[in-house]
This record gives structure tokens, C-alpha cells and sequence, in this order.
């Protein structure tokens, strides 16, 4: 394969190493190792293939020139192609000529394949973490790959996957840490919005109700004192109605605080109610009946309410399924839908307030997942830590099972 001796073969390893460790970025250490394996094993060019963080499709991360402008625009889904069969199934594939009549094989135009004879084409593995992307190179002429070839290239998988597994992290950890920067921004701006509404509403509501409300209680006084209690009655009919307006706007500015159903009910009466105000959707309840800290039912009531709205607005469905599991370990929340569904690797079309909802779940120190196919609904996948405790029996009845 190039390789003359083992010296050659370490000094090849050893270079990997020394990439590896060059910094987190996925794409400059995936250029920097496709270019040392086509130099040193005198392939034409090599593809690196990383898993994305949907752990269900393979992107393009590095290639050899002409190809290195095609990266991140390629993308296989696993069990697509000799690269996803690669990946699905965790073996090396060799293929010496003809790779048409091979079944794996799938043309893919942008990295022109009919250019190419032989091919290697390895899984990026490592322990713990597993599946980090698929290895190929790629030559003009037949060549005969032999088992040290696979061994080497499998090496090299190796290395390569451990240090991919720590830019992803690496990737995911700032992603997150600016999603709370701004998350944090947001919140600041939204509280100082949020306090200008409630002033505007308590002065031009509740406050203008209440003097009228004084008005009229005032008045009833003076009719009561000439003896006209008709009169007074009239009054203090208009007065309690006015108790009762004003009753409801500030329960009104109280929900938009903190949802009451929460602490009537817990989370899971909570998302039961919700479910409810949905009555063109028909919504399937499993829902665990324990208590979760206060900020950890409101992110998720408010996610789950965020997520029944995108459904309603957009999925074009017919049912929903909506799961709540908490242990001592932490609470899953799943929604799932059977609507249209979208492109996970294009993500969600915009407006759908995914932005805001993840950032909800990062804030409990959870994360966010969707699950979408085109046709065939979607789901949205929330797991947080968080300790719980027994629920009461009232919010039992009102968090039961539903069919």
C-alpha cells in the first residue's frame, strides 16, 4: 500500500498522533490526516467521513484536493453506500475493480467515484465512545489491499476517532456555552420587557379597574347613607363585576409568570392539561406521576407547550404522543408525532422556536434532540438530571394513563 517497512508505518501513526493533538477543529484535522494518508500509502485521494450529531447520517469532514470543496456538503445516511454500510456494520470493505456490480456501492456525483478503481473503506472506532465516522481511500489503478492495509488504515481509524470524539464534545461544550450567553441575554432582555408589559397592564388594567372599582363602592356608600339602597345595589353590582375583571387579569399576569397548573397539579397534571386545550389533535398520555424541581417542570411544561404548538401549527398531524419518565437519574420527555416530518440533517424549517426550546433544556443542564424523517412524523427527545420525589394522590388522578 506505500508502506514499505514498519518503520514507515509507525512514522505514519506517529504523524496522526501529532495532528491529533493539534487542536479541537474537526475539519482542519480531518484535511491534515487525509493529506498524510494519501502521501504516505500513495493512494489518489481520501475521504473523511464524519458521523453528525444526529448519529444517524455521515458528513463529509475532510478530503484531498479537488474534493476538500466539497466538504460538509456531502451527506450519506448510515446504511447508504459503501460508506454507510461501513458504518452500520462496523467492518472494513475492500473492493478491488468493478465496484458497480458491488450491491453496497452508490454513486455519489460530487466526489466522482467512476474516476476511481480500488478502494479501502474502514470504521472510525474507538472505546468508549464508539462510531466516530468511516476512512476511505481511493486509487486511479486496480490495486490488491491486503490485510495489513486494512490493519493500518484501521489504526489510523482509531487514532482519528478518539480525537474526533473530543472536538465533537469539545464543539457541543461551546455550543452550549454560547447558547447560555445568549440564552442569559435573551432572559435579561425578555425579563425587561416582560416587567415594561406587567407596568403597562397593572397601570392601564388592574389600577385603572381598581379606582373605578373605589368609584363605585364610594358611591353606594352615599347612596346608602340618603337611603337609597336601590341605587346602592346598582353600584355594588357594577363593583363586583369589576372584582371579578380584575380577578381574571391578574390571574392572567400571574400565568404568564409562573403556569398555576403547576403548582395545582405537578408537571404531569400540568402536561395533561395541556393536552387538553389541543382537542383537534388527538393526544396520547404517559406520563410519570413524580415531582421534579420547580425550574425543571417549568423548562419542560414550557417546551412541551412549545412543541404541541409547532404540531398544531405546522405538522399536519393526526396524533400525538407525549411521554414523561423521571427516576432517580433524571426525566426524559418525549413528544411524537405523526405529521410530515422534515430532513433532520437540513433541520427543522425555521419559526418553529427549536432555538428557544433547546436553550430551555441546556438551561436545566439537559439536551435537546429531534428525530425526523420527511413523511414520517417527528419527534422531540428532552432528557435532563434531576431529583425527584413522590407525587400526592390528587395529582395522581389527574396524571393517569390516557388512551
Amino acid at each position: 500500500m506505500g508502506l514499505g517497512d514498519p518503520e514507515r508505518e509507525n512514522a505514519v501513526l506517529l504523524g496522526i498522533i501529532e495532528a491529533t493533538a493539534s487542536g479541537p477543529g474537526v475539519e482542519p484535522l480531518a484535511a491534515a490526516v487525509a493529506r498524510m494518508i494519501t502521501e504516505a500509502t500513495a493512494t489518489d485521494v481520501c475521504f473523511v467521513h464524519v458521523l453528525d450529531d444526529t448519529d444517524t447520517a455521515l458528513t463529509l469532514a475532510g478530503a484531498t484536493p479537488p474534493f476538500d470543496a466539497r466538504v460538509g456538503t456531502v451527506h450519506l445516511p448510515l446504511g447508504h453506500g459503501v460508506s454507510g454500510w461501513v458504518a452500520a456494520h462496523r467492518t472494513p470493505a475492500v473492493i478491488t475493480d468493478d465496484k458497480t456490480s458491488d450491491p453496497r456501492y452508490l454513486p455519489i456525483p460530487e466526489l466522482r467515484g467512476q474516476d476511481y478503481t480500488s478502494m479501502v473503506s474502514v470504521p472510525m472506532l474507538s472505546e468508549p465512545y464508539g462510531l466516530a465516522g468511516v476512512l476511505n481511500v481511493h486509487t486511479v489503478d486496480r490495486r490488491e489491499f491486503g490485510d495489513r492495509d486494512v490493519r493500518l488504515l484501521l489504526a489510523i481509524g482509531r487514532l482519528l476517532a478518539a480525537a474526533l470524539h473530543q472536538a465533537r464534545m469539545h464543539r457541543r461544550l461551546r455550543a452550549r456555552e454560547q447558547a447560555h450567553e445568549r440564552f442569559a441575554e435573551q432572559t435579561v432582555a425578555a425579563q425587561e420587557t416582560e416587567r415594561r408589559r406587567l407596568a403597562r397592564d397593572i397601570h392601564d388594567g388592574i389600577s385603572q379597574r381598581l379606582v373605578t372599582l373605589s368609584f363605585h363602592l364610594d358611591a353606594a356608600g352615599t347612596l346608602l347613607g340618603h337611603g337609597d339602597t336601590g341605587g346602592a345595589r346598582t353600584e355594588l353590582a357594577c363593583a363586583a363585576g369589576l372584582v371579578g375583571t380584575t380577578l381574571d387579569e391578574a390571574r392572567a399576569a400571574i400565568g404568564a409568570l409562573r403556569p398555576p397548573v403547576l403548582d395545582d397539579l405537578g408537571l404531569a397534571g400540568a402536561l395533561a392539561a395541556l393536552a387538553r386545550e389541543v382537542p383537534e389533535l388527538d393526544v396520547r398520555l404517559d406520563l410519570d406521576e413524580r415531582r421534579l424541581p420547580d425550574h425543571v417542570e417549568v423548562a419542560l411544561y414550557r417546551i412541551a407547550q412549545e412543541a404541541l404548538q409547532n404540531v398544531q401549527k405546522h405538522a399536519g398531524a393526526h396524533r400525538v404522543v407525549v411521554r414523561l419518565a423521571a427516576d432517580d437519574g433524571g426525566v426524559r420527555l418525549d413528544i411524537t408525532d405523526d405529521g410530515g416530518g422534515f430532513a433532520t440533517h437540513g433541520g427543522p424549517p425555521g419559526g418553529y422556536g427549536m432555538a428557544s426550546m433547546r436553550e430551555r433544556a441546556e438551561l436545566i443542564g439537559g439536551t435537546l434532540r429531534v428525530r425526523a424523517r420527511p413523511g414520517s412524523g417527528t419527534t422531540v427527545v428532552v432528557t435532563a438530571p434531576g431529583d425527584t420525589e413522590p407525587i400526592d394522590e390528587e395529582s395522581a388522578r389527574n396524571t393517569r394513563l390516557s388512551d
